[in-house]
C-alpha cells in the first residue's frame, strides 16, 4: 500500500529533499518617482545606489533562479545594467508593484515570484527563506501568496498610517490589512499583539496574474493597500512572523539611518 503524501513529504524533509522543484525568481519593482522621497532608489548608500544594494542583497541570498529589477526609469535600468545586474523596462503605466511585476513575468515559465521592495537594501536570507518554505509544505496548494509580518509595540508606530498593520487567524492566514491600529484595544485587560506588514510577497504565478486582471474594489481603494485586493477576491495569504525589521528607505531620515547601519 503506497504511503500517504503527507508521510512522503515528511520523509523528504527529514532527508533534506525537495519533493517539488519550484522555479523561483525575485522581481524588484523600481519607480524613480516617489511622493515622499523623490529618486530615493538612486540615493547613495556607501558608494552604490540604494537599488543596486537591494539587487545585490537579493542575489546574495542564493534563493532564486534569477533576479530582475523591473522599472519605468531608464536611469534605474541603465544603472542596474552598468553594475552587472539584470533589468527590464515596463511598457505600461502601473499603479502598484504587483501590476508592474505581472506584466514582466506574464510570458515567463516560473512557479513562484518574490516581490522584493527596491527600498529595502537590508533584505535578509532568513526572512525570504521562511516565506518560501511555506510553499514547500503546502501539499494541498491552498496558499496563493505569502508575506512577512513583524511584531511592533511602539504606540507611535502602531498609530502611524504609514505603517500597515495585519491581523491573522489561528493558522497565520491574513484576515485584514489596515493603516489604522488593528485590532482596536477595547478590553484593557487582554494582551494585544500588533503586527507590521513587511512588503515582501511571494506569489504563485496564477495569483499574480489574477491580480492584474481583477479590478480594484472599495476596501483596497480606501486603504491604498494592494494586498487587500487578494483578500477581497478570496485569495489566501499566509503570513510568516519574522524578528528582522530592517530599514525601509521612505524618507531622507531613513536614508541616514541606513547609512549609519551599513557602516
Amino acid at each position: 500500500m503506497p504511503e500517504p503524501k503527507y508521510a512522503l513529504f515528511a520523509k523528504g524533509i527529514q532527508h533534506g529533499l525537495k519533493l517539488r522543484d519550484l522555479k523561483i525568481i525575485a522581481m524588484i519593482p523600481a519607480r524613480y518617482a516617489a511622493s515622499r522621497f523623490p529618486a530615493k532608489l538612486m540615493q547613495d548608500l556607501s558608494g552604490k545606489p540604494v537599488i543596486v544594494r537591494t539587487y545585490e542583497a537579493a542575489v546574495k541570498t542564493n534563493l532564486f533562479d534569477d533576479v530582475f529589477v523591473v522599472t519605468d526609469s531608464t536611469i534605474i535600468f541603465d544603472t542596474i545594467i552598468a553594475s552587472g545586474g539584470k533589468a527590464m523596462m515596463s511598457t505600461k503605466e502601473h499603479a502598484c508593484g504587483s501590476d508592474r511585476i505581472a506584466e514582466a513575468v506574464s510570458d515567463m515559465d516560473v512557479d513562484i515570484i518574490v516581490n522584493v521592495q527596491g527600498d529595502e537594501p537590508f533584505t535578509d536570507r532568513e526572512s525570504l527563506a521562511s516565506v518560501l518554505d511555506v510553499f514547500q509544505s503546502d501539499v494541498d496548494m491552498e496558499i496563493d501568496l505569502a508575506s512577512l509580518m513583524v511584531k511592533i509595540s511602539d504606540p507611535e508606530e502602531i498609530a502611524n498610517p504609514n505603517t500597515v498593520k495585519v491581523i491573522v487567524d489561528h493558522r497565520n492566514f491574513a484576515l485584514y490589512f489596515s493603516r489604522s491600529p488593528i485590532p482596536y484595544k477595547r478590553a484593557v485587560d487582554v494582551e494585544t499583539r500588533y503586527y507590521k506588514h513587511k512588503g515582501i510577497y511571494a506569489f504563485r504565478k496564477s495569483a499574480l496574474m489574477d491580480f492584474q486582471r481583477l479590478p480594484m474594489l472599495p476596501l483596497e481603494a480606501t486603504e491604498k493597500i494592494e494586498a487587500i485586493r487578494y483578500l477581497e477576491y478570496g485569495k489566501k495569504i499566509k503570513m510568516v512572523e519574522t524578528t528582522v525589521s530592517g530599514i525601509e528607505i521612505d524618507t531622507p531620515e531613513d536614508l541616514k539611518r541606513a547609512q549609519a547601519a551599513w557602516k
